[in-house]
């Protein structure tokens, strides 16, 4: 949850209007009732804002008093005498400022509506220092004509040229630095971000920290961050504009360290790239599609990747105009009981909230198709200024009366009610809005009234107190906990990715958002308007105003549609943010044999970098291209470039047998089942088939025009790769194998590619498959119908190597171009890219960790949602070509360029 600002501290920025700036304070004394009996003196500060001055006394019990600007009649101090200025005047030593209108703040302390006094008064302010008192009243003077310019475009302007001016005059205060010697890197001007204010000052970037010194030294004097604590930093687009920069010091909190506007694009880069570049050694920059990875496969949680999401769209908690969105996610707000176990307890997640009633639904679709260009189903949003603050009003109320001009809303139309609100998102004519992080979060302080404050009375006299809570929850922690617990649920887990392709995905603009009934008005969406195109600055002022206040689309982050949740078989999902899915617990006694290969599997996989070298042949004169092994693993067959297939005995370490069938390189080899038959790919575009038991070949298949790259072998099916620009799926037909030589196969089909294949894969279940070609295309088939499903530029030059996931839900490839790229199976998303130094040749992985043969010879560990290497492992003195991996993963296989084949074993 944001540190909202509360009660503690008196004056805030928050007191100012929006768009308005704090520039400077003075000591001084607020003097009433000059020249009577009892006039007295309150202390305080004098704050002189772009649109209005205000006064802090010391004594927290008096009111802090706020005089807009535009409602003064005259500001005069003795020194001037100028007789023709109707604002000057000689008085006894002060400031006297006359207005029409004057604004009592925290009176008694109490955060509450504003108190307005209208009527014309004199306010006397005497400057502890008279020095100042010159320069004070000039810089008033100046505001107050900005303020009395009818347009607001104009008002803008002036004041921005005035802060600039300002900024101009100053630079950072070397001072500051935390050691005398740091290096500068970089100096600018540019404005502190926090939530409705923005702060001017300078910006300063050294070879150890990150400094932002606020001109008016507020909230004091100078912000550091150490950018060796620098975990995350990102661009942002403020107000429309791509101005901004976020920096975080932590991995997964939603509030960052600081938040920076600039004043152009140069110094916004500038300072982004100097950051990054410092820490880039040691910070993965994580993508949407690293966490979409992480959150498939379970290890961050529905929470965790809806806050990556919402950070990756440019929603910041600094920003209410984007705050991060949260779905609604329980519908039933009657019961006394939560079931997370019915589908009817949950909100439909394919669809907005406006398309959830179909009544409402079918009346906004008449006028949507009634309206003249450009057209909207919505005319309000599901996330602004105004909704997230109707949330927070107990705990923000300060930033509440900041928006509305220092008033609560109606009592009737605040946050009174879970139910209530979720009806009135059901029923209401213009309410669409979504929730907030806060209600999957610890902190239920938003839902209780404890800060006593005034929220007035409903209908029926009934004061606005705490937030009444659904029968289901015992009290406000309970209702987080049990909203949690939903947004953790199977149900949300299995249908998530619908709302996401609502919010950040395919479904946010376009065809696509028409068919979900998901149109918002064009100004909400990133490039609704180009701010630069519009010349007159009033028109540009009221146009940004209406977009803020109105609320703004997330930045699409997607745009195919998004992969589904990996379910575990049996899951037990009770932590709200807990990192991983746990399976169900099952005793001992209960284990299956699958179980146990399963868990031996992951606890190979998890000490997969104690792979360590047991014996080493060459057997080869050229590269080796092929490794297969019986199932008991006695003999190992081997093919290579030198042209000949060699059969080694593992247990007598020998070379037994060598075969050649021509004198081109062959370069593929698979056993089949039984362990009697290994077939061979060649370059002289045939496939062999070698008998084990009678020692010569029995049977060829000249299936291809070109080179035949890569075989495989499921169900009595042979699966064929090669240079002709096709892959080829034959049947074997049964007891012909050895009487017919050229009838022996039947193509079932043809799978025609625009360019050489050369390797291949397949899901368990046999009905996809997955080519990479040697110009870097992925295409993954339905071998059922030899449908192409999904391609994909994946790579840029060949693709050395691919392969499914043991789930059948990833693909993972490896390229000519040093690339590892993850694609979703589902959707054809790609959405994992890892850069490895060097080209890997062939790998083996889990869905998780992966194996990888180098360019170099060393066997690398990966941690793939990382996209770091855990592990180097020297291996072959040349390329690694080969790797074969047994089914228990404890036992691995390579072969070289260096014509060797090693024997690795797990050492635990």
């Amino acid at each position: 949850m944001m540190y909202w600002q509360c009660g503690s501290c008196r004056f805030s920025l928050l007191l100012l209007n929006l768009e308005e700036y704090y520039f400077e304070q003075h000591r001084a004394n607020h003097i009433i009732n000059k020249g009577c009996r009892d006039e007295r003196k309150i202390r305080g500060s004098l704050k002189v804002c772009s649109k209005s001055i205000i006064f802090e006394p010391d004594e927290s019990l008096q009111p802090i008093i706020k005089i807009p600007l535009r409602d003064c009649v005259s500001i005069k101090a003795p020194e001037d005498n100028e007789a023709n200025n109707p604002f000057l005047r000689e008085t006894s030593g002060g400031i006297s400022v006359v207005c029409n209108q004057v604004f009592l703040i925290k009176e008694r302390n109490v955060i509450a509506p504003y108190k307005t006094i209208r009527g014309k008064t004199e306010h006397l302010f005497q400057l502890d220092v008279a020095g100042k008192l010159g320069d004070v009243v000039q810089t008033l003077h100046q505001l107050y004509r900005a303020s009395c310019l009818d347009k607001m475009g104009d008002q803008a302007a002036m004041i921005t040229a005035i802060l600039q001016s300002r900024l101009a005059r100053t630079s950072f205060d070397k001072n500051r630095f935390q050691s005398i010697s740091e290096t500068l890197r970089m100096e600018c001007k540019a404005e502190m971000v926090t939530p409705l204010v923005t702060n001017p000052g300078h910006v300063c970037v050294t070879d150890a920290n990150l400094y932002f010194q606020p001109l008016n030294g507020y909230p004091k004097p100078v912000v550091q961050i150490t950018l060796q604590n620098v975990r995350r930093i990102y661009k942002r687009r403020h107000g429309l504009m791509p101005l901004g920069l976020e920096v975080f010091c932590t991995e997964n909190d939603i509030c960052s360290d600081i938040y920076l506007k600039f004043y152009n694009c140069q110094d916004r880069d500038e300072l982004y790239y100097l950051i990054a570049a410092y820490i880039e050694n040691h910070i993965t920059e994580h993508t949407a599609e690293s966490y979409m990875l992480q959150w498939q496969r379970g290890h961050i949680s529905n929470y965790q990747y809806l806050l990556h999401l919402n950070n990756l769209a440019d929603r910041s908690c600094n920003d209410l105009s984007q705050y991060p969105v949260f779905p609604w996610i329980i519908a039933d707000y009657s019961s006394t009981e939560l079931d997370l176990t019915k589908p009817e307890t949950f909100r439909d997640l394919s669809k907005p909230i406006g398309a959830l009633n179909k009544e409402r639904l079918e009346r906004l679709l008449t006028r949507y198709e009634e309206m003249p260009e450009p057209k909207f189903m919505y005319g309000s949003h599901y996330s602004s200024p105004g909704y997230v603050l109707f949330y927070l009003v107990r705990v923000a109320p300060e930033y509440m009366l900041c928006l509305q001009n220092g008033k609560f809303d109606h009592a009737d139309r605040m946050f009174n009610s879970v139910a209530e609100t979720w009806k009135n998102c059901l029923d209401g004519a213009t309410d669409f809005k979504e929730l907030i992080p806060e209600f999957y979060e610890n902190d239920s302080s938003f839902l209780v009234n404890s800060l006593k404050l005034d929220l007035g009375k409903r209908q029926g006299g009934k004061a606005v107190e705490d937030v009444e809570l659904p029968p289901w929850a015992s009290g406000p922690d309970d209702f987080l906990r049990k909203s949690q617990e939903a947004l953790e649920s199977q149900y949300v887990s299995e249908h998530l990715h619908e709302w996401i392709d609502l919010v950040f995905g395919c479904k946010q603009k376009g065809s696509k958002a028409v068919t979900a009934c998901n149109v918002f008005h064009p100004l909400t969406y990133e490039g609704g308007v180009d701010l630069n195109s519009i010349m007159d600055p009033n028109e540009k002022v009221a146009l940004l105003t209406q977009i803020l206040e109105f609320g703004q689309t997330p930045k699409q982050l997607f745009t195919t549609p998004h992969p589904q949740r990996i379910m575990p078989k049996s899951s037990s999902r009770t932590s709200s943010h807990s990192v991983s899915i746990t399976e169900s617990p099952v005793s001992p006694n209960e284990e299956s044999f699958e179980d146990l290969t399963e868990e031996s599997i992951t606890l190979a996989w998890n000490n997969i970098s104690k792979l360590r070298q047991d014996e080493q042949y060459k057997i080869h004169k050229e590269a080796i291209t092929g490794i297969a092994v019986t199932c008991n693993g006695s003999s190992v067959f081997t093919t290579s470039q030198d042209s000949t297939l060699k059969m080694f005995s593992k247990e007598s370490k020998t070379l037994q047998r060598s075969v050649s069938f021509s004198n081109m390189a062959l370069s593929s080899c698979i056993i089949l089942p039984g362990d009697t038959t290994v077939v061979s790919s060649s370059w002289d575009n045939n496939i062999y088939f070698y008998s084990v038991a009678f020692g010569r070949r029995q049977d060829i298949l000249m299936g291809h025009d070109d080179a035949v790259s890569k075989i495989c072998w499921r169900d009595g099916c042979l699966y064929s790769a090669s240079w002709d620009s096709t892959v080829k799926v034959w049947k074997c037909v049964p007891g012909e194998t050895l009487s017919n030589k050229r009838n022996c196969f039947e193509l079932l089909a043809e799978l025609e590619h625009d360019v050489s294949v050369n390797t291949i894969d397949l899901t368990a279940s046999n009905s996809i498959l997955a080519s990479g070609t040697k110009e870097g295309t992925i295409s993954v088939w339905d071998v059922t119908t030899a449908t192409v499903l999904h391609q994909l530029p994946c790579h840029s030059g060949t693709v050395f190597d691919a392969a499914f996931s043991p789930d059948g839900r990833h693909l993972l490839s490896a390229g000519e171009d040093c690339c590892f790229k993850v694609i979703d199976v589902q959707t054809g998303m790609l959405i994992s890219s890892v850069t490895a130094g060097e080209p890997q040749r062939c790998f083996r992985w889990d869905g998780n960790t992966v194996l990888s043969g180098s360019q170099s010879g060393e066997l690398l560990t990966w941690d793939l949602l990382s996209g770091k290497v855990t592990e180097r492992i020297k291996g072959h003195a040349g390329a690694v070509t080969s790797m074969w991996m047994n089914e228990q993963c404890n036992s691995v296989i390579t072969g070289g360029e260096d014509r060797q084949i090693i024997f690795w074993k797990l050492q635990y």
